[in-house]
C-alpha cells in the first residue's frame, strides 16, 4: 500500500514528527511505502474559492505553488495520514490550507486509489481533539466514503511522548 503523510507540525523535532516516525517505523515492518510531507515547509497558500478548477481549470488549482507536489502524492496514494498537533482546538492553519486546497481534485469525487484515511493527534490537553475530530468523521469519512482506519491521540508535554505511546502507534503503522 502506498501511504500519503501529511505532517501539519512546524516543529521539526517535535512530538508530531515523533509519532510520524514510530509510524514509518510500522509501517516498514509491514511492507508499506509511504511519503511524509511537511507541509509547514511547503509555499501552500489558501483556497481562493474561484472556482477555477471546477469550470476552466477542469480538477487543477489556478494556483501554482507546492501544493502541486502534494497533488501529484495524493493521486499515488491509497491511504492518507493527516498527521497534526492541536493548535486552538484544530488541525494547525498550514494543514488547513493544503487540506482547503484539496477541493481542487477531490470534488464531485477523489482519486480512485484513494480509499483509506487515519489520523494521528497530539495536544497538551487530553480533551482537545473534538474539532480535529469533526473535520475528520466529516470530511473524509462521510463526505468522501474513506475508509477509517483509526485515529490516534497523544497527550504530551516535555520531555515528549512516552515509549510506551510510540510502540502503540509503531503497531498501528505495522496493522495497516
Amino acid at each position: 500500500m502506498r501511504i500519503l503523510i501529511l505532517n501539519g507540525s512546524p516543529r521539526p523535532k517535535g512530538n508530531t514528527k515523533r509519532m510520524i516516525g514510530a509510524f514509518c517505523e510500522g509501517l516498514e515492518k509491514a511492507g508499506h511505502e509511504w511519503d511524509v510531507t511537511d507541509v509547514c515547509r511547503l509555499n501552500i497558500r489558501g483556497c481562493l474559492a474561484c472556482e477555477y478548477c471546477h469550470g476552466k481549470g477542469n480538477g487543477q488549482c489556478v494556483q501554482k505553488d507546492d501544493m502541486q507536489n502534494v497533488y501529484h502524492l495524493l493521486q499515488k496514494a491509497d491511504m492518507l495520514v493527516i498527521a497534526s498537533p492541536i493548535y486552538y482546538h484544530g488541525l494547525t492553519g498550514q494543514l488547513k490550507c493544503c487540506i482547503d486546497r484539496f477541493y481542487a481534485m477531490l470534488y464531485p469525487k477523489k482519486p480512485m486509489k484513494l480509499t483509506r484515511v487515519a489520523m494521528l493527534l497530539v495536544s497538551g490537553d487530553p480533551d482537545m481533539y473534538e474539532g480535529a475530530l469533526f473535520s475528520y468523521k466529516g470530511d473524509y469519512l462521510d463526505y468522501l466514503g474513506l475508509e477509517d482506519m483509526g485515529v490516534i491521540t497523544a497527550q504530551a508535554y516535555a520531555p515528549g511522548l512516552s515509549e510506551a505511546k510510540l510502540e502503540e502507534i509503531r503497531m498501528f503503522g505495522a496493522s495497516l
